[in-house]
């Protein structure tokens, strides 16, 4: 007998959920195969079967909170399907003359399993608020999974006629208090974890927020000139991202408290620039990171911002990718946001916001007014860890290089 258990996830992670079991009691598996999806505070971690076997047994149910070493499965170490599934009708005692029904019975059974399909937890949340039957939706997935994107891809698809009572039974379920509807909903155990900590960095944190706003003429127009150039030589298109990471990199080295982090009664103050970049999913907000933007080109940047932004919404995000970033930048804007105080993003003592750009009138000169593709932006800081001045001046360093994005292009 062999032993499947919760592996070592990461050092501030002692426990998860189980999200799915991907194989049921009697199936083979052969060593390295998947069988269980655990939510973690962070990513969702699937989990394989270290022998060739068959699954004796599932000590776990989805949904159960399971700790880091626990024994959650447990696979029969040079078994055959065959043999596990075999023993099932001799529980059952039947009649020798119905053998012949023990065909059709495993597949009765097999049917009602597949009424489950295996699906990530983002595609069926978004399946149960569309009202849709995961059975139904097709995937290219080798292990049959259905993703997000495949619930995505079939909601868009022309409706067919659909029978009135299924779609009644996947109905959210109202629960009366005072006379008046409600609905009830499990948080996740991310969002839980994304609740927790944020109300931790406002209990721990002297978070202050300065803001100034950004003219995005010389950038939008030096973007637009350039960007079929750097998509034919890139194979990436030029967004706004790369050029905010490289001024707050430039503004991190002026400012070297602001990419600082307190460890007990000491100051790390760090010299290497890995970035976070907020990114919004089903499940919650995540922050993957992307390292030694220094280093990196705008290309690479751009092809980097965009790899971990397509793995954090196709719930492919691992652990390694979330951790380590020395601070942060979040895109209020995408969402029309027009002004915000972003909070800071765990240990970090500084994370920045962007907002939309909007049009608006502008002073040039005491003379002069024009309209002008303004962007608020927001730097939350440890007022611990950093002063005012330094706020301050971080802030004006980022506006006055993306103002003059030339320069950006000097550093590389």
């Amino acid at each position: 007998m062999a032993e499947i258990k919760v592996p070592e996830l990461a050092e501030s992670i002692t426990e998860g959920t189980i999200a799915q079991w991907l194989k049921k009691p009697g199936d083979y598996v052969e060593k390295g195969d998947f069988v269980v999806e655990l939510e973690t505070d962070k990513v969702n971690v699937e989990v394989i079967s270290e022998e060739s076997g068959v699954i004796q047994e599932l000590k776990a149910e989805e949904g159960d909170t399971v700790q880091v070493g626990e024994v959650i499965a447990i696979v029969e170490a040079g078994g055959t399907a065959t043999d596990s599934a075999t023993e099932k009708p001799k529980q059952q005692e039947e009649p020798k003359e119905a053998q012949k029904q023990t065909e059709a019975a495993p597949a009765a059974v097999e049917t009602d399993k597949k009424d489950r399909p295996i699906a990530s937890p983002a595609a069926r949340k978004l399946a149960r608020e569309k009202g849709i039957d995961l059975s139904e939706i097709p995937t290219v997935d080798p292990l049959g999974r259905v993703r997000k994107h495949d619930v995505d891809s079939y909601s868009n698809q022309p409706k067919q006629e659909s029978k009135p009572a299924k779609q009644e039974s996947k109905a959210p379920i109202a629960v009366q208090e005072d006379n008046k509807p409600v609905e009830r909903v499990r948080m996740t155990r991310r969002r839980q974890t994304i609740a927790k900590r944020l109300v931790e960095v406002q209990q721990t944190a002297a978070m202050l927020t300065t803001f100034n706003e950004i003219d995005m003429t010389a950038v939008m127009e030096l973007r637009k000139r350039k960007k079929d150039a750097f998509l034919a030589e890139n194979d990436v298109k030029l967004g706004f991202m790369s050029f905010f990471t490289k001024a707050v990199v430039a503004a991190l080295k002026k400012y070297p408290y602001v990419n600082a982090e307190i460890q007990g009664d000491e100051l790390v103050l760090k010299k290497y620039y890995d970035i976070g970049m907020a990114v919004s999913t089903e499940e919650g907000l995540v922050v993957p990171v992307v390292r030694d933007c220094d280093r990196k080109n705008f290309a690479e940047i751009e092809a980097d911002i965009l790899a971990v932004a397509k793995k954090a919404r196709d719930n492919k995000l691992a652990l390694s990718d979330l951790q380590g970033g020395t601070f942060t930048i979040t895109n209020g804007g995408i969402f029309g946001s027009l002004l915000s105080t972003p909070i800071l993003n765990g240990s970090q003592v500084g994370i920045l916001g962007m907002h939309t750009i909007q049009t608006r009138p502008v002073a040039i000169d005491a003379e002069r007014m024009e309209n002008r593709p303004m962007m608020y932006v927001a730097l939350s800081y440890d007022h611990r860890v950093i002063d005012g001045k330094d706020a301050v001046g971080f802030l004006v360093t980022v506006k006055k290089l993306l103002e003059n994005p030339e320069d950006l292009l000097l550093q590389g």
